[in-house]
């Protein structure tokens, strides 16, 4: 088990644990650092999503910067018991936890604005997920995605903004 810090926010400098489980790879400090200077620090009243949560550090990044709603989805058990004991340190009842399935994921009616997509690698899961976006997603949202390989789009969702670290293509998009 290892532990990874929260860069910004109310909780900045809060460690979570993290399991060590297949395909797990939680977003390196500079990234989520990138990522939050993209979209700016402070999230209030945005509606956040993170499918495929695994450590869940992006949905934790998100509450700490004033996020209403940060919904949570892992299948892995292990993965979500991690998710439990880390939402317990903050008692904050903006993070929602859901175990099952990322693509059979029912949203909130009012839907997501801000939509966080890391999944395990070489499996085409950001390719099967892509129809069940504009389901997720409230009009103007915006995705974050990581993949193994460049993205050019998602769906209606173009990218805006991209980098990489080592293995990690970063991508946030915009819907066209």
């Amino acid at each position: 088990m290892s532990r990874i810090r929260i860069t910004g926010g109310d909780w900045r400098s809060r460690l979570i644990q993290v399991v060590d489980g297949p395909g797990l790879r939680p977003t390196p400090d500079r990234v989520r650092e990138t990522l939050f200077n993209w979209l700016g620090q402070d999230l209030s009243g945005l509606r956040c999503l993170d499918l495929f949560a695994g450590s869940g550090i992006l949905a934790f990044e998100a509450a700490s910067r004033g996020a209403e709603i940060v919904t949570l989805v892992e299948k892995d058990r292990q993965a979500f018991r991690q998710l439990q004991d880390n939402a317990a340190l903050f008692t904050d009842p903006r993070l929602q936890l859901v175990c099952g399935d990322a693509l059979h994921f029912t949203p909130l009616r009012e839907g997501y604005d801000l939509i966080f997509l890391d999944p395990p690698y070489r499996q085409g899961l950001l390719e099967k997920l892509t129809p069940s976006l504009s389901g997720l997603a409230r009009p103007g949202a915006r995705i974050y995605a990581e993949a193994e390989h460049k993205l050019e789009n998602l769906g209606a969702w173009q990218v805006v903004k991209q980098g990489r670290a080592g293995q990690v293509f970063y991508h946030l998009l915009e819907q066209g």
